[in-house]
C-alpha cells in the first residue's frame, strides 16, 4: 500500500501546470475526458513512477469549486493510495460506515472515493491496478513522458484543527501496522502521511507534498528563479513542496 498518486486543484489549470513543469521539468502525459463526468478538466503528471494530478473545475457547483472556495484558493485536494487488497480495503471502509461518493470496478481499475467530509482533510481514493505497475488515470503512453529530477512521491502533510482525530480516523481506515502517535505519522510501504496543526488559517486540507528528488540544488535555484521560494521552502498553488 502506497501513495501512488497526488492531485492539486486550482481556479485554472494551465498556468500552475506551466509552473510546475518549469520548475520540475515536468512532461504532461494526459488530459482525461473522464473527469468531465465531476464537473473537471485535468492534466497527469508521470513522476518515476507515480503521478501528480492538477484538477480545475469548468462546471458550477462542482466539489473542487467548493473546495476553492473553502480553503480561500487553490491548495491539495485529493491522495490516490494504490492497495494490494481492494475488496479487504473496501471491507474496513464498509465496517466503519464511511461514505463511498464514486466507485468504479474494471478488470483493470477497481476504485473507491471515501466521502471528505467523514474522513477529512482531503479526499482519500482507495485504488487496485492490473497489473500492479500499471496506472489507468495517467494514460497510455506514461512511461514516455517521465521527465526531469523528480523521481516519486515521499509523503503527504495535512493539517487540521484536530489533527490528532484525523490521524487515528485516516489510520482506523487505512489498517496499516506502522506508525508514530506522538508525531501523527502515518508510513505506508515507502510512503507517509503526516497530520499537522493548522498553520496558514485556511482549514483542514493538504498543506505540502514531499516529493523524491535529485540534485535538490538545481531546483532549489530554478524555484528562486521563478520566485517560489518562501522562508527556503518551495510554495506554489496553495502547497508546500518539500524534498526528499
Amino acid at each position: 500500500m502506497d501513495i501512488r498518486q497526488i492531485v492539486m486543484v486550482s481556479a485554472l489549470r494551465d498556468p500552475i501546470v506551466s509552473d510546475l513543469c518549469n520548475l520540475f521539468e515536468f512532461e504532461v502525459s494526459f488530459n482525461d475526458p473522464g473527469v468531465g463526468h465531476f464537473g473537471l478538466e485535468n492534466a497527469v503528471i508521470p513522476i518515476g513512477n507515480d503521478f501528480l494530478e492538477v484538477v480545475s473545475p469548468v462546471e458550477e457547483n462542482t466539489t473542487a469549486g467548493r473546495f476553492l472556495d473553502k480553503r480561500n484558493g487553490d491548495g491539495g485536494y485529493m491522495i490516490i493510495i494504490q492497495v494490494d487488497d481492494f475488496d479487504k480495503s473496501k471491507a474496513i471502509v464498509t465496517k466503519k460506515e464511511i461514505g463511498i461518493v464514486w466507485e468504479t470496478d474494471l478488470p483493470e481499475a477497481r476504485a473507491i472515493h471515501l466521502h471528505p467530509k467523514q474522513m477529512g482533510g482531503a479526499i482519500l481514493s482507495l485504488d487496485w491496478m492490473n497489473p500492479k505497475e500499471s496506472w489507468k488515470w495517467a494514460g497510455p503512453n506514461w512511461e514516455d513522458h517521465i521527465a526531469g529530477p523528480i523521481t516519486g512521491v515521499d509523503g503527504v502533510e495535512i493539517q487540521s484543527e484536530d489533527p490528532e482525530s484525523m490521524f487515528k480516523g485516516w489510520l482506523e481506515i487505512l489498517g496499516v501496522p506502522k506508525s508514530d502517535s506522538e508525531n501523527r505519522v502515518i508510513y505506508l510501504d515507502n510512503t507517509w502521511l503526516k497530520f499537522v496543526e493548522d498553520r496558514d488559517g485556511r482549514g483542514a486540507g493538504v498543506s505540502a507534498f514531499s516529493l523524491k528528488a535529485n540534485d535538490h540544488k538545481s531546483i532549489m535555484d530554478r524555484a528562486k528563479s521563478l520566485d517560489f521560494i518562501n522562508n527556503d521552502t518551495i510554495e506554489l498553488g496553495g502547497l508546500k513542496f518539500y524534498l526528499a
